[in-house]
């Protein structure tokens, strides 16, 4: 989520993105509707990092249920489920790819939730102090709840 800097902070700057903001993670179920929205870290923080710092992996582990989870996941352990990567100067073979396009399908519905997350104009250019964004954040998961 992109906000404006507040202060001399430099913890909110994503080099990866080259502008300040706040990183959120987001649990869905399988059809694409928002069931958990994390507390907003500094920008700079990586995707992996968040989520191991929120406990999900380990939460979704202990309850039995599998995490289907994108390339920044890679590492994250055996309960979560990634693409396969393309080995060093070589293809992935058929099955390979076959299977990254399963698993980009099953994760069809999960990035609807996440695009819909992001309709709402304060995660694309929030006016505020980043300290702010994790109660927007959970005021946007009750009105989403709703609907």
């Amino acid at each position: 989520a992109e906000c404006d800097r507040v202060g001399d902070s430099r913890a909110d700057y994503s080099h990866k993105h080259r502008r300040h903001g706040v990183n959120v993670q987001v649990v869905t179920d399988p059809a694409g509707r928002l069931l958990w929205i994390s507390p907003a870290l500094p920008g700079r923080t990586h995707d992996l990092t968040a989520a191991r710092t929120h406990k999900i992996i380990r939460i979704c582990e202990r309850q039995g249920v599998p995490v289907l989870a994108d390339r920044a996941y890679i590492g994250a352990g055996p309960w979560v489920t990634t693409p396969l990567r393309r080995p060093p100067h070589q293809e992935l073979t058929p099955t390979q790819r076959t299977t990254n396009r399963a698993l980009s399908a099953a994760r069809a519905p999960v990035e609807r939730g996440v695009a819909r997350l992001k309709f709402w104009r304060i995660f694309r250019r929030a006016r505020c102090s980043p300290n702010r964004l994790s109660s927007i954040a959970a005021a946007v998961l009750t009105l989403e709840r709703q609907r």
